[in-house]
């Protein structure tokens, strides 16, 4: 059994059918012996995605150009937007129990979003790169440094990353206009405050505490590749997944996809469409 082709022929208990899912932790631990694989893909497959973007950020903090290659970083951010709504989709497969294939699943989700997301997908980097630069010019005592804009902020962006994981799940599953979908994020945002917000805090936590311990956290750039980003979404989604479930039927209607029936709710998308014959290796 390997990381990236594990072995589903050895003979095991198996789940009953009817068994109920887990929940909370053991649900997490669940998923993350399951699919740890495919969350390894995945995250490789963002990386390259925002490679352009982080590397010109890096190359201005690190004094090259920094104005240039600040604006730059926004301008690099076109493909970040696409590939959060094909990751988080991916993501969202786990949790409904579908086998997923990874690379099909991504690019498919990818190409069909990657103009749509495109500007959702720039302000995201946009927050988190000035979140980055206030704080650390917090950090580093730096002249006109104002502690209280720096809060105000912060606020502004947590409220920021309560709404963005419903934006670019729905725009995954729900066929509708970029504008209609963010109305319904900031609203199911809105109705269910709480678990937005612990997916705001569990999904950015490792993030923080890279930020705090640069330029040490560095060191720990591999783990990033390998699982960051996807583990940060995984705990967002964790949250607020069984709301956006029952609020639009995801996963009855994509059931009654399966056995034929046509009498569903418009707009999901087929999350099995175009499936290819075999896993992808």
């Amino acid at each position: 059994m390997g990381l990236f082709r594990p072995n589903y022929d050895r003979p095991g208990p198996g789940v009953r059918k009817d068994e109920p899912r887990k929940k909370g932790f053991p649900r997490l631990l669940e998923i993350l012996g399951r699919d740890m694989s495919s969350l390894v893909k995945l995250n490789i497959l963002f990386c390259f995605c925002i490679l352009p973007t982080g590397a010109s950020f890096f190359a201005g903090m690190s004094g090259i150009l920094p104005t240039i290659m600040f604006l730059l970083s926004l301008v690099a951010a076109f493909p970040v937007g696409g590939a959060l709504v094909a990751t988080t989709f991916c993501i969202s497969k786990m949790l409904r129990d579908d086998p997923g294939f990874v690379w099909h699943d991504f690019k498919r989700k990818f190409k069909e979003n990657l103009l749509q997301a495109a500007f959702p997908g720039i302000l995201f980097v946009a927050m988190i790169y000035s979140q980055v630069l206030m704080w650390l010019s917090q950090l580093l005592g730096e002249n006109g440094a104002d502690f209280t804009w720096a809060l105000a902020m912060f606020i502004i962006f947590i409220i920021f990353s309560m709404v963005a994981p419903y934006v670019f799940i729905l725009f995954g599953y729900i066929d509708l206009k970029a504008t209609k979908i963010v109305k319904n994020s900031i609203l199911l945002s809105l109705a269910n405050t709480p678990r937005s917000f612990m997916g705001a805090v569990t999904g950015g936590f490792l993030w923080i505490v890279f930020v705090l311990f640069l330029p040490v956290s560095i060191l720990f750039l591999p783990v990033i590749v390998l699982f960051g980003f996807t583990l940060t979404i995984l705990f967002s989604m964790m949250w607020i997944w069984p709301r956006i479930d029952t609020q639009f039927a995801i996963e009855e209607t994509i059931r009654k996809r399966q056995a034929g029936i046509v009498d569903e709710p418009e707009g999901i998308p087929d999350s099995t469409e175009n499936v290819p014959e075999q896993a992808d290796e």
